[in-house]
C-alpha cells in the first residue's frame, strides 16, 4: 500500500477509536456537576498561561504574527471568555421553569440544559487558539466530549494546542486531532452530535451537506465581505485609526475585517488622507520600514497570497488607483497595507473576500443607496457604521442583514461576550459567546409534570361531541 494511502488509513483508524471512546463516556461527562466543569475550564486557563510563550513563538512560526497581537487577538480573548464562563456556569446549567396556561393548571413545566454529547470543532488558521478554543470552552461549559481538528495550514500552532488540551484532558474527553485535509473528511464521516465549523463559505456547504447525513446540528461561523459605512458626520481621525488597525490585524487575514468602505464623497479624500497617516503611525513611514514591522502578518501559505495579489492586480488592470502601498514580496509572503480608490464595480476585489490588508474605498453621495449596495451581496459577518447621526445609524442598521454591527468603532462586537456572535445566511448559522456558546452547545429539553389527581386533560379525553366539550372548544380557539 502506498505511503500516503498507509497514512490516511491509519488517521481514519485513529480518529474512529477516539470517536467510539468518546461515545461511550460522553454520559459520564454529561453528568459532571457546574463545580466539575469550573475546574476543568480553570486547568485550561492556567494552561494557556503556562505556554503562552510556546503559543506566540508556534504563531511567528507559522504565519509571522505578532507577539502582542498573540496576546491581544488570542491569549487574552480566550482566557477572558473562560472566566467569563465561570462566573456564570452554575446560572446557565440550572434548570429554568416556565410558566402553564390555564387549560393546564396543575402541572409544572421546565427547561433542562442537557449536552449534545460528541461534538467536534473544525478550526480555521487564522486564529489558531482563539477560534478553536472559544468553542471548546462552550462545549466543555455545557458538558460535552470534544474532537479539534485544528488547521493544517498552522501546524506549529496546532501542536502547542495538542500539548495544551492533552495537559487539561483524557482523550476520552477532549482530544485534538492533527493532520490534512482528509482528517477532517474521515471526522466528518462520523455521527457527531454536533459540528463546529469555522472557515469559508464553500467548505461550510460541505460541512453542512455531510453533518446532515447524520442529522447532526452545526455551527457555521464563516464569512464575506464586511462593508465599513462612513459619513459626513464621523469623526474622520477615529474612523481611520480603528479601520486600518483592524483591517491589518493578522495581515488582513480576519474574517471581521472590513472588506471594503462605503464613505460619502464630500470626505472621500479626508478620510483617505487620514488612513495614509494611521497606517505610517502602527507600521512604518517608508515602505522599508513598514516591510520590517514585526507586527504585521505574511500570508499563511504562497496560495493566498498568490490569491490576494491576483485580486489587487485585477483591480490595478481595470482602473483602480493604487492611493497607499501595493508593494508584495512573494519569497515571504509579503503584502504592504494597501489603499484603492476608483474600483470598477466590476472588479474581482468586489466580488471576493479579501482576506489580506488591501482595502477598496469607495464613495457614495446619497445615504439611500448604501443599503441596496449592502444587500446586493451575501449577508456579511460584520457591518461597521461611523456616523454621529442617529437616524443614519438605524437606517442602516434596519435596513440591512447580517451579522454583528459595531458603531464607532471596530470588533467591539466580537470582544464582548454578552453579545451573540454568529453571521446569517451566507456569512454563518448560530452563535456562540458567553451563553449564547452555551446554548449552541446544549439541547434545551422540555419537561412537563402532571401534579393533580384531576387534571383539566380530563375534560378532552374521548368521546368528542359533548355540549360541555364544544364549550370548551369554542372557547380555547377563541380566547387562549
Amino acid at each position: 500500500m502506498p505511503e500516503t494511502q498507509t497514512k490516511s488509513a491509519n488517521n481514519s483508524i485513529v480518529a474512529g477509536d477516539v470517536f467510539r471512546r468518546q461515545q461511550q463516556h460522553q454520559y459520564v461527562v454529561a453528568r459532571s456537576t457546574a463545580r466539575r466543569r469550573k475546574e476543568k475550564l480553570r486547568n485550561l486557563h492556567a494552561a494557556i498561561l503556562r505556554h503562552r510563550e510556546a503559543i506566540k513563538a508556534a504563531m511567528w512560526a507559522d504565519f509571522r504574527k505578532s507577539p502582542h497581537e498573540v496576546d491581544i487577538s488570542e491569549i487574552a480573548t480566550v482566557n477572558s471568555e473562560i472566566r467569563y464562563a465561570i462566573r456564570h456556569l452554575g446560572s446557565w446549567m440550572a434548570p429554568r421553569r416556565v410558566g402553564v396556561r390555564l387549560p393546564l393548571i396543575g402541572s409544572s413545566a421546565q427547561i433542562r440544559y442537557e449536552p449534545k454529547g460528541v461534538c467536534l470543532i473544525i478550526g480555521p488558521w487564522n486564529f489558531p487558539l482563539n477560534l478553536n478554543f472559544i468553542p471548546l470552552v462552550a462545549a466543555v461549559a455545557a458538558g460535552n466530549c470534544v474532537i479539534i481538528k485544528p488547521s493544517e495550514h498552522a501546524p506549529h500552532s496546532a501542536r502547542v494546542l495538542r500539548m495544551i488540551v492533552a495537559e487539561c484532558f483524557p482523550e476520552e474527553e477532549v482530544a485534538v486531532l492533527e493532520g490534512e485535509v482528509e482528517v477532517a473528511q474521515q471526522l466528518l464521516e462520523l455521527p457527531f452530535n454536533h459540528v463546529f465549523f469555522t472557515g469559508s463559505t464553500a467548505v461550510g456547504k460541505i460541512v453542512m451537506a455531510a453533518a446532515a447525513k447524520h442529522v447532526a446540528s452545526v455551527t457555521l461561523e464563516l464569512g464575506g465581505k464586511s462593508p465599513v459605512i462612513v459619513d459626513e458626520t464621523a469623526d474622520l481621525n477615529r474612523a481611520a485609526s480603528r479601520i486600518a488597525w483592524i483591517k491589518c490585524m493578522n495581515g488582513g487575514q480576519t474574517c471581521i475585517a472590513p472588506d471594503y468602505v462605503l464613505v460619502h464623497e464630500s470626505v472621500h479624500d479626508a478620510l483617505v488622507d487620514k488612513l495614509r497617516v494611521w497606517i505610517g503611525k502602527f507600521y512604518g513611514d517608508t515602505p522599508e520600514a513598514r516591510r520590517a514591522s514585526p507586527d504585521l502578518s505574511r500570508a499563511i501559505h504562497d496560495r493566498h497570497f498568490g490569491f490576494v495579489q491576483g485580486l489587487l492586480n485585477d483591480a490595478v488592470l481595470r482602473g483602480a488607483r493604487v492611493e497607499f502601498g501595493g508593494r508584495t514580496n512573494p519569497d515571504e509572503r509579503y503584502i504592504e497595507p494597501t489603499l484603492l480608490t476608483n474600483v470598477p464595480p466590476d472588479a474581482a476585489i468586489l466580488e471576493h473576500e479579501i482576506f489580506g490588508p488591501v482595502l477598496p474605498v469607495l464613495r457614495y453621495d446619497n445615504i439611500e443607496t448604501v443599503p441596496a449596495y449592502i444587500n446586493e451581496r451575501p449577508k456579511p459577518l460584520a457591518l461597521y457604521i461611523f456616523s454621529r447621526r442617529e437616524r443614519t445609524i438605524e437606517q442602516i442598521i434596519r435596513e440591512t442583514r447580517g451579522g454583528g454591527v459595531c458603531i464607532n468603532e471596530c470588533a467591539l462586537q466580537f470582544f464582548n461576550p454578552e453579545l451573540p456572535f454568529g453571521g446569517h445566511n451566507a456569512s454563518g448559522i448560530g452563535h456562540y459567546h458567553g451563553k449564547s456558546g452555551f446554548m449552541e452547545f446544549s439541547n434545551a429539553r422540555g419537561i412537563a409534570r402532571q401534579h393533580s389527581p384531576y387534571p383539566t386533560t380530563n375534560l378532552f379525553l374521548p368521546p368528542y361531541g359533548s355540549r360541555l366539550m364544544n364549550l370548551l372548544l369554542n372557547w380555547l380557539v377563541r380566547w387562549l
